[in-house]
């Protein structure tokens, strides 16, 4: 994997710098990397190292500029000097001419660091989307940051102490939410953050700020045509500049997949390769839909199955590539996918995340909708009539029509955004019958509401549809997502590429109309519409799936995965963290009752241990 690294710190000398950098470049696993690069001035440091991303380093005087990613310049000069000299070079252009403005002149996925000796001042930035990544670690002296939270604590002046609340966090969300770590003392930008280090004093804001519009200024015609121009755009950029190495595309079968794979098909005028996975498990295969999909637009289809032991063979491989616990176990085939590719000679991926985050997908926006309606009825008659009227009805918990009606009234009384969180699995219990009372006193339960209220409330909209949008741009893809596909393809030894989340793409859908996204309780209203004689009416009409795993049913029907998942759980449950009812309650439920459900916990919990235990923590 490629990344950056450094710090700008006064007590680390000159003759031992390269000592420091060389230990953070092996933290990240680069170590064999004969061509990581450093630049070292008084004070500061920064280092680059090599995978399929492309990294560039450049001094400029007492200026150090390091940067990793695909960087889209705004001015032709920038571009031009980032062709002929590297990104380093044009990034310390942009600085020593904007200063921290410079960012506006940077589009595409990227981590900037910029180390200005003279003045002790730093800049770290990651891109809008978050697709790359910077962790750091600020104190009033120094401040060291890296590409991982490995890389930043391989520093000697960071302390590399767990972080109690992340490991609760983590519990909670499946992986740790940024802007924390795993580790005390450790932070990561969000998307479209930077961070100003000044002798010591920290400022960090958001350099750019996703607008949305509540109504179109066009019409639906005139906006589904340049959708099309847009959309195409966005791929051709991803496919651009290859150089002859052999591009492909992830094909699940879904919307977002299949139409990156027929625009890639349309701009490469020939058929690409496109890589799925299945499952021999009812409710998992979703081949059938790739197969459409590939056969509607002709291009050359590559399949794999993944089995139960191959889940066994991947879970101690997927501990290892990340640096923090990631508990989302369709990184599972994600990985297969890509290795998939590798192996027949692919170096670069196109995905589809993001569709369903800018466009309006995934099933719970229609259902908040239908919990909103019931706000839409005036205070007087909800608190003063239909409440008092259902609790009063005697027996009502056994009568269907009344239970239900409780249960809806209930949630609807949640306010947006904490409703999103009504089903996750550390609310279906008191949390002091599930975390022993020596951790749980040392939490703060409400954190990880925090965090997902900060990024709901922050966005630029009224309208709960877009709110709900942006909070998934930073929580489901930027946290979650793109950390699953990203890390997946770095360790199957390819590059993926985003084209959905372009930012040309992103803020023509920002500019749509809620309605349009959601329309009613349809989903993806415009998305579908516009593509309507694009994609094969199979794909349009049906359900969102993805690449899930049916770990909890082949947990209950491999041994080796059961033996796996049991020692796991009852490893993790002698650190001190869980009680031994709540391992053993959760691990008779999901025999007993709902595995697929239960097993996104026994999942989570699983690759919690086996991240500590590969770390031998």
């Amino acid at each position: 994997m490629s990344g950056i690294c450094g710090w700008m710190d006064a007590s680390t000398g000159q003759e031992e710098a390269h000592s420091v950098l060389e230990r953070m470049v092996s933290a990240t696993g680069a170590a064999t990397d004969p061509g990581w690069q450093e630049a070292v001035l008084p004070g500061c440091a920064l280092a680059v190292y090599r995978g399929r991303v492309p990294v560039g380093l450049h001094r400029n005087g007492a200026v150090l500029a390091a940067v990793q990613g695909h960087v889209q310049w705004a001015s032709n000069d920038l571009a031009t000097l980032a062709a002929s000299q590297g990104m380093g070079a044009a990034a310390a252009a942009a600085y020593a001419r904007h200063g921290v403005e410079c960012l506006q002149e940077m589009r595409g996925p990227f981590a900037l660091a910029i180390a200005d000796a003279r003045t002790q001042t730093t800049l770290l930035a990651v891109d809008r989307m978050g697709i790359r990544t910077l962790c750091y670690a600020a104190s009033g002296e120094r401040l060291v940051f890296g590409s991982t939270a490995d890389c930043v604590i391989a520093h000697p002046a960071v302390q590399s102490k767990l972080s109690e609340q992340a490991i609760f966090n983590y519990l909670y969300c499946h992986m740790v939410p940024s802007p924390g770590t795993i580790y005390e003392g450790v932070e990561k930008l969000l998307p479209g953050e930077c961070l100003i280090w000044r002798q010591g004093v920290v400022e960090k804001k958001f350099y750019w700020r996703l607008e949305y519009h509540g109504h179109a200024a066009t019409s639906v015609s005139a906006l589904e045509q340049r959708f099309h121009d847009v959309l195409r755009e966005s791929v051709g950029r991803a496919a651009d500049g290859l150089d002859g190495e052999r591009i492909g595309a992830f094909l699940s079968g879904g919307t977002d997949s299949s139409t990156v794979a027929g625009i890639l098909t349309e701009v490469c005028s020939r058929p690409v390769d496109t890589y799925s996975i299945g499952f021999a498990a009812e409710g998992f295969d979703e081949m059938g839909f790739a197969r459409i999909a590939a056969r509607h637009f002709g291009t050359r289809a590559h399949e794999y199955y993944v089995t139960p032991q191959d889940v066994v063979d991947a879970v101690p491989l997927i501990a290892s590539s990340y640096d923090e616990p990631f508990g989302n176990d369709s990184a599972v085939p994600t990985y297969y996918c890509a290795k998939l590719a590798k192996e027949d000679g692919v170096n670069i991926m196109l995905a589809g995340d993001g569709g369903d985050e800018i466009f309006g997908g995934n099933a719970r926006y229609a259902q908040q909708k239908v919990f909103e309606y019931y706000g839409l009825i005036p205070k007087s008659l909800r608190s003063g009539l239909i409440e008092p009227m259902l609790s009063a009805v005697p027996g009502g918990e056994a009568v269907l029509p009344v239970r239900k009606l409780r249960s809806y009234i209930k949630q609807a009384n949640i306010p947006l955004p904490d409703r999103l969180e009504s089903y996750n699995f550390l609310h279906r219990l008191p949390l002091s019958e599930i975390f022993e009372p020596d951790f749980f006193v040392r939490l703060d339960p409400e954190h990880p509401l925090q965090i997902i209220r900060e990024a709901y409330n922050r966005t630029a909209s009224a309208s709960t549809i877009n709110r709900m949008l942006h909070l998934d741009l930073k929580q489901t893809l930027a946290d979650n997502d793109l950390r699953k596909v990203s890390r997946m393809c770095e360790r199957a030894g390819v590059e993926v590429r985003y084209p959905l989340i372009d930012e040309a793409l992103v803020q023509f859908a920002a500019e749509l109309p809620p309605s349009l996204k959601v329309k009613g309780l349809k989903l993806r209203y415009f998305f579908k519409h516009a593509l309507r004689d694009f994609l094969p009416r199979e794909i349009i009409t049906k359900s969102k799936h993805g690449f899930g795993l049916p770990f909890g049913l082949w947990v209950n029907a491999h041994a080796p995965l059961a033996d796996m998942a049991q020692d796991s759980l009852e490893a993790f449950q002698r650190r001190g963290y869980m009680k031994r009812s709540y391992i053993d309650r959760l691990l008779a439920e999901h025999r007993s009752t709902h595995a697929t459900y239960f097993g996104k916990m026994i999942w989570a919990i699983m690759m919690l241990e086996q991240w500590l235990a590969v770390r031998g923590l």
